[in-house]
């Protein structure tokens, strides 16, 4: 998953290194993390993971040629993509990503890359459908990461995007009591723990309608995401419960989490087949290779492909 560890919007675990890209805007590495076993599996987040997925098969295609989910981790979402020829799972954390390959197995629809979404390494207009699900708020820079996201996807494509949203009954509570300094009624983007931002849907929408995509159907979700509920109400409630009240979306965002289906409207181009890979430094397009090494004709960099993992984070040296 790209982003900050570990604050995992609030729950503060240990902090693993930033990394500073050159002229790039910081992102956090989750390598090494236990961020599946602490915050999935052992932090009682049933409720959060099923209606995350009731929003996702709601907005997202079912089937198709090209997905990529951004921020993938350790591919928590990848079974609901069994509609997809080719499914590329993308994140910062190499360890994640490895943990993906252990769960999904040898399935050859899946291609597992690393690498830094403000330097994707594919070619422009590659995929029909994007899913980016509890990632965003670790952007330093939303604007850059959306056209980077535009670059790559078809004409038409669909974006799903989940982001946090700062707009919600809870911090409305606090600030009004006093609780809590900022205001969640400001469009301005809150950071309230470093590269840990939440945002107003507003401001959202219109970063998104900048980088040439067309915001549509809202979902809001986890509107019972409270510990005690958790605890005293059966998941099945919470979730049938939820799974009615996201419906409200395109009215009101007042959850912790917004849903939103967007569309690729702007002109683009369509990648020729073939072609998929591109060199996240001068864009050069790349050969498809298994080899140790790909190399770019541009610039000469070479980007390493071991143990079933492309590796763009950074070009061998």
């Amino acid at each position: 998953m790209l982003g900050l560890p570990f604050e995992f919007r609030g729950e503060r675990l240990r902090r693993v290194s930033i990394t500073d890209m050159k002229d790039l805007p910081p992102v956090c590495d989750y390598e090494g993390s236990d961020y599946r076993t602490r915050f999935w599996e052992g932090g009682a987040r049933a409720y959060e993971d099923r209606v995350e997925r009731v929003a996702l098969r709601r907005l997202m295609p079912q089937s198709g040629k090209t997905l990529i989910e951004i921020g993938a981790g350790f591919g928590r979402l990848a079974d609901e993509y069994t509609g997809y020829e080719k499914v590329v799972l993308f994140d910062y954390s190499r360890t994640l990503l490895h943990e993906a390959q252990a769960q999904l197995g040898n399935d050859p629809r899946f291609i597992y890359v690393a690498g830094n979404w403000y330097r994707m390494p594919f070619v422009a207009g590659l995929f029909e459908t994007i899913v980016q699900v509890r990632t965003l708020h670790h952007a330093a820079d939303v604007p850059a990461v959306f056209n980077q996201l535009f670059r790559i996807a078809r004409p038409r494509a669909t974006y799903v995007l989940e982001f946090a949203s700062k707009h919600h009954l809870k911090a409305m509570a606090r600030y009004w009591t006093g609780r809590q300094d900022w205001s969640p009624f400001s469009h301005v983007p809150e950071e309230f723990v470093e590269l840990n931002y939440d945002f107003h849907p507003r401001w959202i929408l219109e970063r998104l309608a900048g980088a040439g995509f067309e915001p549509g159907r809202m979902l809001t979700v986890s509107h019972f995401r409270m510990a005690l509920l958790k605890k005293v109400v059966p998941t099945e409630i919470l979730v049938a419960l939820d799974s009615f009240a996201q419906l409200t979306g395109d009215w009101w965002q007042l959850t912790p989490s917004v849903f939103i289906r967007n569309r690729h409207v702007s002109p683009g181009e369509t990648a020729d087949p073939g072609m998929f890979f591109a060199c996240p430094e001068c864009q050069t397009a790349l050969e498809a290779s298994e080899e140790a090494l790909l190399g770019c004709s541009g610039c000469l960099q070479q980007w390493r492909f071991r143990d079933g993992l492309y590796d763009f984070r950074e070009p061998v040296s």
